[in-house]
């Protein structure tokens, strides 16, 4: 979802512990372990998970195939939808009932979301109203039959418990037919809506929850700040709308020749092979038409089809311009109303940000990416974006390149973003700072964009207010920092300072490619991190994921003794360990900086750092760049 700038899983059998049993005896009393270094109790390596944080050769997942008609008629803002899901049982138990996301009835009257009417979550200078602003509907689902025959099926607002007739066995698999039809709100819970003839629609159809070898059915409800998680298969959608409207979607369009112009098609194989974009409506046809589509009266059907995503949105309206360009064979593709003048510059943005992810981090894997300017505040789906004409330039690129980042996260990698916002949102936030101070580069934006979430952190990282990066988003009370912006300064801080760039890049390649189109815990995250980088990582995690520790390190001392290294006392005030950097001035005016690595803190609270050469010290500094969240540097320096 978008971040406004302008600026396992524990299993539930094994949730953290801050201290871990010790054997350790003392008058005969077992004590608890306080080292920060001590282990993270984790869950227990298997088949599914190994210790290593790969898919073990045990590992499974659920696949879920949707073939799905719908049919969006404006004069009534009315979607009617059928189809069918094909369920495949991969995993090794005997399912008697699945469970359904039933999120069209979060605009419902007794939706948690309406009853409770929250007010909206505040990202500094923007508010996001994750209700339905007074919109009073939900989905009607017409029919669920298996074999025929009509499946018993139980409601509890966005979540739907439908029982099968035949218990389904491992490998098995289930097909199911349905029917539902709902109203459109104006705005849905941030993540759909309709502006006028213009029409984004997102969570539109029932969705199969997840069933996973950590927590089995993953039926969290749907309340508006958490967002999804959902199963891996195809997608086989049809689409009517008016005939005037144009489409964008998840998946490639089966059938240009009867929904696209013969300009048109043309017009989209050469921005297949440009790096510039190419008007495929221009601003003059989208004013203009009938001009523009094969038919402007009655309706016409686009069909498209995905394999390997999560979910499949759409947008739809008359009067749209069309600009795209090409990558490494994927279509760029961005869609405005013709008043949106700032989006003439957003399919540059849209393909640079494509660019950096794909050769920084994984290749993008799908055959386009497009964004679509309307009123949804920035949301993702897979390979479609909803992007709203922002106020300027920075900010539009922030949100373009913002959605598009989460291609990544959680569209390939996909966590569980209704528990782990920080895997989603964090990491997309993390990635997104580089490509943004790419595209900005030598200006004074570009140029101190990625200390953002570092300077933010005296405001929000407030003693007795905030909350650990593990809690459930609905929890947290200042989801901007706890979702985005410390885990992005998180994986800056480990990348910069504790593991280094290609140590760290590596790592992070490898968790990429390892849990691609897979259901990653924070656990498996761990794993890899410390088997790629080859560096214990847990004292790191228990610091910034599952606790509020706060770093103050301090020079309590210079000891100067003629004929012995010079001495300089260092101390570790606060609750995290860190790296240190400590700038030395010696007698003679010369200087030097050594980095001291997080072993320094193994034996305790106090570390010697004992200065080879013979010189004499007159000045020590931590610290020296300010690059870590030391929240007391008046202690930094010796003599004081």
């Amino acid at each position: 979802m978008r971040l406004p700038l302008i600026l396992v899983a524990l299993s539930s059998a094994a949730t953290l512990a801050f201290a871990s049993p010790l054997a350790a005896q003392s008058s005969g009393v077992a004590v608890a372990d306080s080292s920060p270094f001590r282990p993270l109790q984790l869950a227990t390596p298997n088949a599914q998970r190994t210790a290593s944080g790969r898919p073990g050769h045990g590992y499974w997942q659920q696949r879920v195939d949707y073939r799905l008609a719908a049919t969006l008629d404006p004069a009534t803002n009315t979607l009617r939808g059928s189809g069918t899901i094909h369920y495949v049982n991969n995993s090794p138990d005997i399912l008697t009932y699945l469970w359904f996301h039933v999120e069209q009835n979060i605009c419902e009257p007794t939706s948690v979301t309406n009853v409770l009417n929250q007010p909206p979550l505040v990202f500094l200078g923007s508010a996001f109203d994750f209700s339905c602003q007074g919109f009073a509907g939900g989905g009607t689902l017409e029919s669920l039959t298996a074999g025929g025959r009509e499946l018993q099926r139980t409601r509890y607002g966005t979540t739907m418990r439908v029982e099968l007739s035949t218990p389904l066995a491992p490998g098995g698999a289930v097909d199911l037919a349905l029917a539902w039809h709902f109203n459109v709100p104006n705005s849905g819970a941030a993540r759909m809506g309709r502006d006028g003839p213009l029409y984004q629609i997102a969570q539109w159809y029932p969705r199969l929850a997840v069933y996973d070898d950590i927590r089995g059915w993953n039926q969290e409800p749907y309340i508006g700040a958490g967002e999804f998680y959902l199963e891996y298969g195809a997608f086989d959608v049809s689409i009517t709308v008016p005939a005037s409207y144009l489409v964008a979607a998840t998946g490639s369009l089966r059938n240009p020749d009867a929904v696209l112009t013969a300009s048109q098609r043309t017009r989209l194989a050469r921005a297949l092979g440009s790096e510039t974009p190419i008007a495929i409506v221009t601003k003059d046809e989208a004013t203009n038409i009938p001009a523009t589509r094969p038919a402007t009266t009655g309706t016409l059907t686009w069909h498209f089809t995905a394999d390997s995503v999560r979910d499949f949105a759409f947008a739809a309206g008359p009067g749209m311009r069309w600009d795209a360009s090409g990558y490494n064979g994927i279509l760029i593709e961005t869609l405005y109303r013709p008043s949106a003048v700032a989006f003439e510059e957003t399919n540059r943005m849209a393909r640079e940000a494509i660019k950096h992810f794909s050769e920084q981090w994984f290749p993008y894997p799908y055959s386009h990416a497009t964004s679509v300017e309307g009123p949804v505040e920035g949301m993702e789906y897979p390979m479609i974006t909803f992007v709203p004409n922002s106020p300027t330039r920075e900010d539009l690129q922030w949100v373009i390149a913002h959605e598009l980042g989460h291609q990544w996260f959680p569209m390939v990698v996909g966590s569980n973003e209704r528990l782990y916002p920080w895997m989603d949102e964090g990491f997309n936030t993390f990635i997104d700072l580089e490509n943004v101070a790419n595209y900005f580069r030598g200006t004074a934006y570009g140029d101190s964009i990625e200390v953002h979430p570092f300077n933010l952190y005296a405001a929000h990282a407030t003693p007795g207010q905030e909350q650990p990066m593990i809690s459930k988003p609905v929890e947290v009370r200042d989801l901007f920092w706890i979702g985005y912006q410390k885990p992005a300064l998180m994986m800056r801080q480990l990348r910069e300072e504790v593991l280094g760039r290609e140590r760290f890049d590596r790592a992070f390649r490898e968790y990429i490619r390892a849990w691609a189109y897979k259901h990653p815990t924070p656990t498996d995250f761990f794993r890899v991190m410390r088997d790629a980088s080859g560096m214990e990582l847990d004292w790191f995690w228990r610091g910034w994921v599952f606790t509020t520790a706060r770093l103050d390190q301090a020079v309590v001392g210079i000891t100067n003794v003629a004929g012995k290294p010079a001495e300089v006392a260092l101390a570790n005030l606060g609750t995290m360990v860190m790296p240190a950097e400590l700038a030395l001035t010696f007698a003679d005016g010369s200087t030097t900086t050594i980095r001291l690595p997080v072993e320094m803190w193994n034996l305790g609270q106090r570390f010697t750092y004992r200065v080879p050469g013979g010189k004499s010290v007159r000045r020590a500094v931590l610290d020296p760049r300010a690059a870590l969240t030391d929240i007391d540097r008046s202690n930094n320096v010796w003599p004081r």
